[in-house]
């Protein structure tokens, strides 16, 4: 009997017609269509381009505004200048006396009794600028250390334009304790000791039927000396008549104010415009 012989491997059928032929038709390949990428992030940075684009025209416009406002400001300034020259009042302290002087001779707390008497001359000179104060404050102290020497307050005036104002001040004070050791090399009982006197108030101008705001202002005054009065001279001595009854003493000069120094020397004072920045001033 034959033996059969078996094929290795299976036969490979024929290849399929193309046009026919009998067979199945191939399945025609399916093609991936790739998604369509679409960034996000494009929108986003158009709308930071668009904000950072307004908020710079705003700014610029805000800077425009600021810039025209200053030069309409200064413009105004320089006509109001032009035509009105506006100056500082000013104020001079013709004649100080120190008419009461009296300090304990303690050595832990002396304390101090005086009286300085002021007159002040005020001048505008301005041709068509009023000014108009408030009360001043009038304060006086040692020039050295500044021991303080008493207070006052002078009424308020209206100061008309090229108008000279004279006023009178009383500092007083009245058993203030001082420091002993500023005291005693500052105030001296006999001879000359320089004084600083300060003057606070606030003061408008006025223009025809325009008033401005009022601002603070002082007025600083240093380098005045005064002289303490000569203390009153003993009481005189009873005298005795021929016939030993006592004759009635001449009455004794007792008023400090008689025997107390005038300085008739004029000083000039400096005034001080004060601005007030919320909790500041300057």
């Amino acid at each position: 009997m034959a033996d059969r012989v078996y094929p290795a491997a299976k036969p490979t059928p024929p290849p399929l017609m193309a046009n026919g032929g009998g067979g199945p038709a191939a399945p025609k390949p399916q093609m991936y269509q790739r998604p369509i990428y679409r960034p996000q992030g494009q929108a986003k940075s158009r709308r930071g381009r668009s904000c950072r684009c307004s908020f710079c025209c705003c700014f610029c416009w805000a800077l425009l505004v600021v810039i025209l406002l200053a030069l309409v400001a200064a413009a105004a300034g320089g006509a109001f200048y032009l035509l009105y020259r506006p100056q500082r009042p000013s104020f001079t302290v013709s004649s100080v006396r120190l008419s009461t002087f009296n300090l304990s001779s303690s050595t832990t707390a002396p304390v101090l009794t005086d009286s300085i008497r002021l007159t002040v001359t005020a001048k505008n000179p301005n041709k068509k600028l009023v000014y108009f104060y408030d009360d001043f404050s009038f304060s006086a102290a040692t020039a050295a250390n500044a021991v303080p020497l008493g207070d006052a307050t002078v009424p308020g005036f209206a100061h008309e334009a090229g108008n000279t104002t004279v006023f009178t001040a009383t500092i007083t004070a009245a058993g203030v304790t001082v420091d002993p050791s500023s005291a005693g090399s500052d105030l001296k009982k006999s001879g000359a000791f320089s004084v600083a006197i300060d003057a606070d108030t606030r003061a408008g101008v006025k223009v025809g039927s325009l008033k401005t705001k009022k601002m603070g202002i002082q007025v600083h005054c240093e380098g005045i000396k005064v002289t303490p009065p000569s203390p009153p001279p003993p009481p005189p001595k009873k005298v005795k008549g021929k016939n030993g009854t006592a004759l009635a003493p001449a009455p004794a000069l007792d008023n400090a104010e008689t025997t107390a120094t005038v300085s008739t020397a004029a000083h000039s004072c400096k005034v001080r415009v004060r601005v007030k920045i919320w909790k500041w001033t300057f």
